[in-house]
C-alpha cells in the first residue's frame, strides 16, 4: 500500500480519483472513487458488470455471446493496475486517475477484458525464454472545435498567426511551433501520468502529428500508456481551444492516422535475438514476420476496429496496402528499420490509431509467436514502392473483415475463442447500427425529389 499512502501523502487536494477501465474499443469506462475509499480499492477492488468492457462505441450492448443480459449481468472486480495512480495536471480542480483492469472470483483475469488477453499473449513467451521489448507510435490531428459549415472536421487556428493551418510540410518545425504550447504541455502532463513520451513530429496532413513512446520490456506497460496517451492529448488540446481526434481517417483526401508498434524480442541472457544475419536480420525474425504476414487477414478486425479506419487503406499514401515485408521501407507492412544490428526490430503499420492497443499488440504478439513455434517464412521481401494497389488477399472492409476474423483458429487460440465471437458479436451490432442510419450522401444521391 505504499503505493497509495505516498500519494495520498503528496497530494493532499485531490478529493476524487477516476478508475479507468478500457473497452475492447479502447474507450475509457470506469468509475468516480472518493478519496476515503482509495485504500479500500487497491486492497480489494471494487465490483462493476463484467460486460463493461464488451461495450459497442456508442455505449449499447447488444448482448454479444450472451454477455449482458442473458448471463444477468454479473459483476468482476476492478483492481488498480500497480504504478499507474497519477494526477490529472489539465482538470481544473485536483484530480487523480488510475488503471483497473477485470478479474474473477477466483482472481483470475476474466476472458473479456483485454488487458488480461495480453497478458495471456506475453505470458506464451517465457516458455520460449524471450521477453518482447515494445514502443508504440501513435497519431492523431489537431481540430477546430466549430468545424465547417457543412458539419465536417477543419484544421485548427494556430495560436502564433491567428490563421488556419494550411499545406503539408511533412516533419516541418514551423508546424510544431505552432501549437508549441500544447506540445509543451503535452510534454509534462505525460511526465505527470508517468507515460513515457520519446520524440514528437508533424506528420504528413495538415495539423497532424505523431507521438512517439519510449520502448520497454513490460508490453503491458507499453499498452497502458497507449491507452493512456490519447486521454491526456484530448484533454490538455481542449485547455489550448482546439479538439484532438486519433480518428482513423477524419479527412477522406489526406492521410489517415495510424498505430506503429516496434518489437524486438530478447533472450534470457539479454540479446536481442532479431539480430544476425544480413540486414533482415536473423532466422528468428524472419520466422516472426512470416507469422504476422499469415495471421494478417485473420487479425484485421482487431487492428482496424470500425468502417472509418479501413477508409485508410489508399495506394502511395504511405499506408501498407499488401502482405508486404521490407528494409527500411516505408511502404510495406513489416518494416525492418534500418540501423545498428544489435538494436534489429520489426516494425507493424497496418493498425490504425483507433485500435485498442491491447488488442492490437496481442494480435501482433500472437503472430510473431505463432511464426516463431511453427517456423513460418515469409513471401519475397519488397522494395522500392510495395503499396500501389490493394491486396486481394487481404480484407479491405469491415463485414469480410470480421468474417476472417470468426473463422481464424489462431486468433481464437490465443486471443481465446470465447472472446474472439464476442467481439465479432458486438461489432457486427455496431455495423449493422451504424448502417441503420440514412447518410447525407444517400440523401443528395437517391432522394431525388424533382426526379
Amino acid at each position: 500500500m505504499t503505493e497509495v499512502s505516498d500519494f495520498l501523502r503528496d497530494n493532499p487536494d485531490v478529493e476524487t480519483i477516476d478508475a479507468l477501465l478500457p473497452d475492447m474499443s479502447g474507450y475509457i469506462r470506469g468509475k468516480r472513487i472518493a478519496r476515503n475509499d482509495l485504500e479500500k480499492i487497491f486492497k480489494s477492488g471494487f465490483q462493476i458488470p463484467a460486460s463493461t468492457v464488451v461495450l459497442e462505441v456508442t455505449g449499447d450492448s447488444d448482448d454479444p455471446e450472451g454477455i449482458g443480459f442473458s448471463d444477468g449481468d454479473p459483476d468482476a472486480t476492478a483492481r488498480p493496475v500497480a504504478g499507474t495512480l497519477v494526477t490529472v495536471p489539465w482538470f481544473k480542480k485536483p484530480m487523480a486517475q488510475v488503471l483497473v483492469s477485470l478479474f474473477d472470483d477466483d482472481g483470475a483475469p476474466i476472458e473479456t477484458d483485454p488487458r488480461g488477453i495480453l497478458a495471456s499473449v506475453v505470458a506464451r513467451f517465457s516458455a520460449l525464454g524471450l521477453r518482447p521489448v515494445v514502443a508504440l507510435e501513435q497519431e492523431f490531428y489537431l481540430l477546430d472545435p466549430e468545424g465547417a459549415l457543412d458539419g465536417k472536421p477543419q484544421p485548427p487556428i494556430l495560436p502564433a498567426t491567428g490563421r488556419r493551418a494550411s499545406g503539408m510540410q511533412v516533419l516541418s518545425i514551423s508546424e510544431l511551433e505552432g501549437f508549441a504550447l500544447f506540445l509543451d504541455q503535452v510534454t509534462e502532463s505525460c511526465k505527470a501520468q508517468k507515460i513515457p513520451i520519446g520524440p514528437m513530429s508533424a506528420e504528413f496532413a495538415i495539423g497532424q502529428y505523431e507521438i512517439n513512446l519510449m520502448h520497454t520490456d513490460d508490453p503491458l506497460a507499453a499498452a497502458d500508456a497507449a491507452v493512456l496517451l490519447p486521454r491526456t492529448v484530448k484533454g490538455v488540446a481542449h485547455q489550448h481551444g482546439v479538439d484532438a481526434t486519433f480518428m482513423a481517417k477524419p479527412y477522406i483526401d489526406q492521410s489517415g492516422s495510424g498505430l506503429h508498434m516496434h518489437v524486438s524480442l530478447l533472450d534470457d541472457k539479454g540479446n536481442n535475438v532479431f539480430s544476425g544475419g544480413d540486414e533482415t536480420g536473423s532466422e528468428t525474425l524472419r520466422h516472426a514476420v512470416g507469422g504476422m504476414i499469415e495471421t494478417m487477414p485473420d487479425a484485421m478486425a482487431i487492428f482496424c476496429p470500425n468502417i472509418n479506419s479501413f477508409r485508410r487503406f489508399v495506394p502511395d499514401i504511405y499506408v501498407p496496402v499488401g502482405r508486404t515485408w521490407g528494409v527500411n521501407n516505408r511502404s510495406v507492412a513489416i518494416r525492418i528499420p534500418g540501423g545498428d544490428d544489435t538494436n534489429r526490430r520489426i516494425e507493424h503499420r497496418i493498425a490504425g490509431a483507433d485500435a485498442n492497443p491491447y488488442l492490437a499488440l496481442a494480435a501482433t504478439l500472437a503472430g510473431i509467436h505463432y511464426g516463431i513455434t511453427n517456423k513460418i517464412h515469409p513471401p519475397e521481401i519488397s522494395t522500392g514502392n510495395a503499396g500501389t494497389e490493394l491486396d486481394p488477399g487481404l480484407p479491405f472492409k469491415w463485414g469480410p473483415a470480421l468474417d476472417m476474423l470468426a473463422a481464424s483458429e489462431v486468433m481464437a487460440e490465443y486471443l481465446g475463442a470465447n472472446y474472439v465471437r464476442a467481439y465479432v458479436a458486438c461489432k457486427s451490432d455496431e455495423l449493422d447500427r451504424f448502417m441503420s442510419v440514412v447518410s447525407r450522401q444517400e440523401y443528395a444521391w437517391y432522394l431525388r425529389p424533382d426526379g
